[in-house]
């Protein structure tokens, strides 16, 4: 509601400038204490993603919109990259550089600092740079515009004070759904993929399992910033979406008889099935984050994109227990009563 009352920026800024002053104070945490309280206004306070959909879909015209929200996901996933890789380089410097850092410096005696320092560096960067973001908001707000959204609220329930926005929460129910089946996918494929042939996985090497993840994740990433763009331009949102659905079922249908695979044919299937899977959900999301956007009139986008990341976080909080029991359960029943357990496994996923 703060981003519909007060502008797209300010809600963007704050985010920013929290993440600015409660990441540093994370690294310079002494006790667990400080570390969750820290970490919980952080989490209270970084209310971005909502606000960023809603821009993207208000900064570009309709046809670019596609491009817009595929940015917003795509930079999310380098992020989920690189910060890994930032902390996992920078944590603990005295120990593992300990020629730059000494013990008695404050790296050495705050382990967490350094990556902690180095994100709020570069949220502060970003900070700088959206000092020149317009508003969107109220970009093209005048009397007539306001008149005809107030029109198209009455005429297609694009209103979700009365709750009788279908087509938004259709959007947001098929975005959870997904997101839970995403997620819980990314889970038992790592497991599945490493666990023994005797439980009838794959006896990938973590690396192996890696390179496949790594090889999907920059398909996906050419694939939503070049084809996805061009493909809902031109075919629109609907049918893409559609296909990718009913593609990735029967894809995720061919999973289990990987196991009978072996060496380099096993490795190059799989790395085009993870491909394929990865680039079928982009699809399936970034449709369903742009069916949101133009589900609601300006002024409520963005309740709507928090209401969505809301619900899709809770979805995905319980996803990866979900899939964990899923897959245990299939360990324990190699041989099921109609099917083999990583045959009902994948049939459970779908």
């Amino acid at each position: 509601m703060f981003a519909d009352k007060y502008g797209r920026k300010p809600c963007i800024m704050i985010s920013i400038l929290s993440v600015i002053v409660f990441n540093t104070l994370f690294g310079l945490s002494t006790t667990y204490w400080m570390a969750i309280i820290t970490r919980g206004l952080l989490g209270l306070l970084c209310g971005i993603l909502g606000p960023i959909k809603a821009y993207a879909s208000e900064v570009c015209r309709k046809e670019h919109q596609a491009l817009g929200i595929s940015l917003v996901t795509s930079s999310r996933s380098i992020a989920l990259i690189i910060g890994p890789a930032i902390g996992g380089f920078l944590a603990r410097p005295a120990k593992k550089y300990p020629n730059l850092f000494s013990e008695e410096s404050i790296f050495g005696r705050f382990p967490y600092f350094l990556p902690c320092l180095v994100i709020s560096a570069l949220a502060a960067a970003a900070g700088v740079a959206c000092i020149w973001l317009p508003e969107t908001l109220h970009m093209y707000h005048d009397e007539k515009m306001e008149a005809i959204d107030a029109m198209g609220a009455q005429v297609t329930d694009l209103n979700i004070e009365d709750g009788k926005n279908r087509q938004l929460m259709s959007a947001i129910t098929l975005y959870c759904v997904f997101s839970l089946h995403d997620t819980a996918y990314l889970e038992i494929f790592s497991l599945w993929a490493v666990s023994s042939r005797k439980y009838r996985g794959l006896s990938l090497t973590s690396q192996d399992v890696g390179t496949a993840l790594a090889i999907s994740g920059f398909g996906v990433l050419v694939y939503q910033l070049v084809i996805y763009p061009l493909l809902a331009k031109y075919a629109g949102l609907i049918k893409p979406f559609r296909f990718a659905a009913v593609l990735s079922i029967l894809l995720l249908t061919t999973y289990p008889f990987l196991s009978n695979l072996y060496g380099v044919e096993l490795k190059v299937l799989i790395n085009i099935a993870s491909l394929l899977k990865n680039m079928f959900a982009a699809t399936i999301t970034v449709a369903c984050n742009i069916l949101q956007n133009t589900a609601v009139i300006q002024e409520q986008r963005g309740v709507a994109n928090g209401i969505s990341v809301t619900l899709m976080s809770i979805f995905k909080a319980v996803a990866p227990a979900a899939g964990g029991i899923l897959f245990s359960w299939a360990q324990k029943n190699i041989t099921g009563l109609f099917l083999p357990g990583d045959h009902i496994l994948f049939f459970m996923l779908n």
